[in-house]
């Protein structure tokens, strides 16, 4: 029987086969088994296909017997997403048989709190955790719990990240001075303190190795950070586990997407180029953001050699990271005065409404210039060749006239359509100078934009609870704070580099487009002259 869902997140289809819904839309589903995270549906437009799954939740109507028939209780909502079928943390989508062989040859050790399919539960089992609290706080805790309601939805993204049982009180973690997070309060609210030791780090170009005498191939990048000097090897495989330990880690802070995984053409040089690329974009967003910069497991990936004892030993650790989930909310330190929660809200809102708008326009100017740029390289390119030929005819027509003095003037009309020709070539070409860097840099920010809706709706959730309990919890209020602080934090972050990165590109794109004017100026130019030659 086909299932109703209330959708959370705007989604606009890209591909055929997919579907575009509205949040607050209801949909109907054809069956609730995912595949490769997504769910085949309706939308309210009649239209069929396609539809992520992390978008929408499920509306359930429990049916109850009775004597006098069926009565429907109350609707009860369940949320799926693609991670919740992979039963652990999101990695890079897609498939690369860069995985297809083992990590290292031993698995982790047993006595680490585990979640489904040996990944790290989303935040650490307590009982099993240094700092356990005292009865007092044992105490604090089962009142609070009593007083505020705990969502029942497990797949809510406010409970899969920790936010509830943080605000609950539930958290319990040894947090040294070395792993604490400070948000101070800068002249446009809450923001991340700045990294004090900054660093870049640079991606060389891939080699490519072989191991079990050729049998395997990979592509080895070269990674060299300022603050050390030391270059490292890493391949993709590499990224796509740290990236999935940074998303365990850290639940309101976006994690920029890797590029996609192929099975196909991996060791093409386009792909190879392309796949550098995005990679390059990947670490500069890495080694700019305050906290992401300084976390150990990020160290550990750009400063460990070719130890691989030193390796697993960091892996295995990260891996039993404790101040996960509902612990990582304990490592962040607040300005002294506390947010007032209703600007909170309304600048959480206003966020949220930007977002929505941004990504709606991202799709608009990538489209456009996706086409335009395929004009560039087949259509301008055709019809300045067409031009060219024809002058080259006429030229060639020229000739025919077998006068002494038509002879300069033949080869200029001759040059002109080379000219033409050359020009042509210069516009296909061009795309790959200020199109196409315009193109990657949204797809990046996409990425961005679709780590948001989670992080919103864990500070959102933390809002609702604090609403719902007596004002005398203090407190909860006060953990709330510190999430909403540290979501602040995050976006205040992200507007920075927003900005950094749209206006270094666009400033780079009308140069490239000054450059590329200037060269068919000459080039014109150049022919100009040939017609003042003397006969």
């Amino acid at each position: 029987m086909a299932l109703k869902a209330r959708v959370l997140y705007d989604f606009h289809s890209e591909n055929p086969g997919e579907i575009s819904i509205s949040e607050n839309e209801v949909v109907t589903l054809y069956s609730e088994k995912e595949l490769d995270g997504w769910l085949e549906g309706e939308n309210s437009r009649g239209e069929t296909g396609l539809l992520p799954a992390s978008y929408v939740e499920i509306i359930r109507n429990h049916l109850t017997s009775s004597n006098n028939g069926f009565s429907v209780s109350k609707p009860n909502t369940q949320a799926y997403t693609s991670s919740d079928a992979l039963e652990g943390f999101p990695t890079s989508q897609g498939s690369d048989d860069d995985w297809d062989d083992e990590w290292d040859d031993s698995s982790p050790a047993t006595n680490a709190p585990r979640g489904l399919g040996g990944v790290p539960p989303l935040y650490p089992v307590t009982s099993s955790l240094p700092g356990r609290r005292d009865s007092s706080q044992q105490q604090h805790q089962a009142k609070s719990s009593a007083t505020v309601g705990r969502n029942l939805n497990r797949f809510s993204t406010f409970v899969k990240s920790g936010g509830e049982a943080f605000l609950l009180g539930e958290a319990s973690a040894f947090v040294k001075d070395g792993d604490r997070i400070c948000v101070a309060l800068g002249k446009h609210g809450p923001e991340w303190q700045e990294n004090p030791y900054p660093f870049t780090c640079t991606i060389d170009d891939p080699t490519k190795q072989t191991k079990f005498k050729g049998m395997k191939s990979y592509m080895s990048y070269g990674l060299t950070p300022t603050h050390t000097g030391v270059q490292v090897n890493r391949r993709y495989k590499h990224f796509d586990w740290l990236y999935a330990r940074l998303v365990e880690r850290f639940p309101v802070i976006s994690v920029p997407h890797l590029p996609e995984k192929q099975a196909t053409g991996r060791f093409e040089e386009d792909f190879i180029a392309k796949r550098r690329k995005g990679l390059i974009w990947w670490m500069n967003h890495m080694t700019s953001h305050p906290v992401l910069a300084r976390c150990d497991v990020f160290q550990h990936f750009l400063t460990c050699g070719a130890d691989e004892k030193a390796w697993k030993q960091g892996k295995r650790k990260a891996e039993k990271d404790e101040l996960v989930g509902a612990n990582f909310f304990l490592t962040i330190s607040t300005p002294s005065v506390p947010l007032d929660l209703q600007e909170v809200e309304s600048k959480i809102e206003g966020f949220k409404t930007f977002t929505k708008k941004m990504d709606e326009n991202i799709v608009i100017v990538n489209t456009t210039i996706n086409e335009f740029a395929r004009k560039q390289a087949i259509g301008f390119k055709k019809e300045y060749q067409k031009v060219g030929q024809s002058f080259k005819l006429l030229a060639q027509a020229f000739e025919l006239d077998q006068q002494a003095y038509s002879a300069g003037l033949n080869r200029a009309m001759a040059d002109t359509g080379d000219a033409y020709e050359a020009i042509g070539e210069y516009f296909a070409e061009q795309p790959r100078q200020d199109l196409d860097p315009i193109s990657d840099l949204l797809d990046f920010y996409r990425g961005h934009l679709a780590n948001f809706p989670d992080i919103v709706h864990v500070q959102k959730g933390a809002l609702t609870k604090v609403k719902d309990c007596p004002k005398q919890e203090s407190e909860l209020h006060d953990r709330c704070n510190i999430i909403s602080c540290a979501t602040l934090a995050e976006i205040q972050h992200f507007h920075r580099t927003r900005i950094r990165d749209f206006r270094s590109q666009m400033q780079h794109h009308l140069r490239q487009q000054i450059s590329f004017f200037q060269k068919i100026t000459t080039k014109l130019q150049e022919t100009l002259q040939k017609y003042d030659v003397d006969q």
